[in-house]
């Protein structure tokens, strides 16, 4: 008689975790999926609003949920509005890897930082790194860089604002614990 290995039960504290972070990464791709319907406001640039769940998840996960979330949005996000392994896809990407990179950097590295100075970090980051992607992969031409100066304000009044709402949903979600 063949007995059946039934593998352990995860417990309910991992469940929670996976079902917090499967919940962020569907507002993450959400996100995604609305601001590429949105009219550009210049040149790769969207405001960013995907990265408030990643700033969520770095708050409620740690930094590993979050390295992993900001990865998987872009991919997935990617798939759904038909845009992966596409030059979009490999710009989008490299700047949220770096963005997240950064912010996790900040998180670890600068005691007491807030969600706001983590969010301008990865903001500036990510223009930066599709900078650099863009020229070194795509577009030959260093005069391309006239316009990272007026991109990175604008990313700074966006991460800005997202840090303040991921800031803002923290705290609601604290007290209503």
């Amino acid at each position: 008689m063949l007995m059946s290995r039934s593998a352990p039960r995860p417990s309910l504290p991992a469940l929670e975790h996976k079902a917090k972070w499967l919940s962020l990464l569907l507002l993450a791709v959400s996100l995604h999926v609305f601001e590429a319907a949105l009219p550009s406001l210049g040149p790769w640039f969207k405001p960013g609003l995907a990265n408030i769940a990643t700033l969520l998840a770095l708050a409620i996960l740690g930094p590993s949920a979050a390295a992993m979330l900001a990865i998987w949005r872009v991919i997935v996000g990617s798939f759904l509005i038909g845009t992966l392994l596409t030059p979009t896809f490999i710009i989008s990407l490299a700047g949220g890897v770096a963005a997240a990179i950064a912010m996790l950097t900040a998180w670890r590295l600068l005691p007491g930082i807030t969600l706001i100075g983590v969010s301008l970090i990865g903001a500036l980051a990510h223009m930066t790194v599709q900078f650099l992607t863009v020229e070194s992969l795509f577009i030959h031409q260093q005069a391309l860089y006239y316009l990272l100066p007026p991109l990175l304000l604008l990313s700074v009044v966006t991460g800005w604002v997202n840090g303040g709402l991921a800031a803002y949903i923290v705290s609601q979600l604290k007290e209503s614990d």
